[in-house]
C-alpha cells in the first residue's frame, strides 16, 4: 500500500515533514512500521498551495529515497497546506500520471487502499464519471477513479457527501460484481482551505491514520522543542503513521470517520457510505 501526510498551519519548508523528522515520509519509503508493505518504492508525489489559484504538482516514478530533486524542491518551497505521497502500486502501472496527489482545478487528492478486483468493476466505475470530466482522467489508477467519481457526485460544492456517494458507489458496484469487500481507503483531499481526511474500509479493519495533536497543547507540554516555537494554534498534520514517538503528539482517527482541519475549529464526524 501507501503513506501519506497533509499538513496545515503556519507556512513552512516542506523537508520539514518530508525530510527531517526521526520518521519522515522519506524514511518510511524505506521503513514503513504500519503499512501493508514495509517498502514504498514506486513513486512519489508533493502537491502544495502558494499565493495562486492552482495548486502545484510535483510528481516522480523514482523511489523518493532515491530522488535529488524531491530533496533540492522540499528545501526551497514553504508552503501553508501541502499534500505528500509514497506510492507501493496495487498493480496498476509505475508512471508519473499514475502518482499521487491527483490534481483538478484547486483540488488535490490522495489515497492509501485499493478497490479490489479493480479490474472487474473499473469499467463501469469509469463511464460513471461525468462527461465533461472523463477527458481529464490521466491515469490507469483506482485512486484516480475515486477522485473523478467523487468530483461527479459534487465534491466542490459538499465534500463529504461526496465521497459518502462514491464509497457507496464502489460498493455497491462490487457486490454486483462478487466483491465482498470492495473498497480499503484512507483519503486526503483539500481545496486549499480545509483538508477532508477519511477511514474507512468495507471490512471495518481500515488502514491505519493519525492526526496531530493541537499545537497549543503540545507547546505547553514541551515549552523547549524549537520545532514547535513559533507554530500557530491551528497548525495540524495528519499522517498514515507517526512522523516519531513524541509522547501525546498523536491520535488514532477512529474506524469510519473524517476529520475536517478548517480555519477555526478542527472536526471528527462519523463517516458513513451512501447510494
Amino acid at each position: 500500500m501507501c503513506r501519506w501526510l497533509a499538513y496545515s498551519g503556519t507556512p513552512i519548508r516542506l523537508e520539514e515533514l518530508l525530510v527531517k523528522r526521526d520518521r519522515s515520509l522519506i524514511d518510511q519509503s524505506l521503513h514503513s512500521r504500519l503499512g501493508a508493505t514495509t517498502t514504498n518504492g514506486d513513486g512519489f508525489g508533493v502537491g502544495w498551495y502558494d499565493d495562486t489559484d492552482t495548486p502545484r504538482l510535483y510528481r516522480s516514478v523514482h523511489p523518493a529515497w532515491n530522488d535529488q530533486n524531491l530533496r533540492e524542491l522540499a528545501a526551497g518551497i514553504s508552503s501553508p497546506l501541502f499534500l505528500a505521497h509514497i506510492r507501493a502500486s496495487t498493480g496498476s502501472a509505475i508512471q508519473e500520471t499514475n502518482a499521487h496527489p491527483f490534481r483538478h482545478g484547486q483540488w488535490l487528492w490522495m489515497h492509501n487502499g485499493l478497490i479490489r478486483e479493480f479490474s472487474t468493476v473499473r469499467r463501469e466505475l469509469v463511464l460513471a464519471v461525468d462527461d465533461s470530466l472523463f477527458p481529464s482522467i490521466e491515469g490507469t489508477t483506482d485512486s484516480e477513479t475515486m477522485f473523478y467519481l467523487a468530483l461527479t457526485f459534487g465534491l466542490e460544492n459538499d465534500p463529504i457527501g461526496a465521497v459518502e456517494r462514491m464509497v457507496g458507489f464502489v460498493e455497491e458496484t462490487g457486490r454486483r460484481h462478487g466483491v465482498e469487500q470492495p473498497i480499503q481507503m484512507t483519503i486526503a483531499t483539500s481545496d486549499g482551505r480545509s483538508i477532508y481526511a477519511f477511514r474507512y474500509s468495507s471490512e471495518g479493519a481500515s488502514r491505519s491514520l493519525f492526526f496531530s495533536t493541537r499545537m497549543d497543547a503540545l507547546q505547553a507540554s514541551y515549552p523547549e522543542m524549537v520545532e514547535l516555537a513559533g507554530l500557530s494554534d491551528e497548525t495540524r498534520v495528519v499522517v498514515s503513521e507517526p512522523l516519531g514517538d513524541l509522547e501525546g503528539a498523536w491520535n488514532e482517527v477512529p474506524e469510519s470517520h473524517v476529520g475536517i482541519i478548517q480555519p477555526g475549529d478542527d472536526e471528527l464526524r462519523p463517516f458513513s457510505p451512501r447510494v
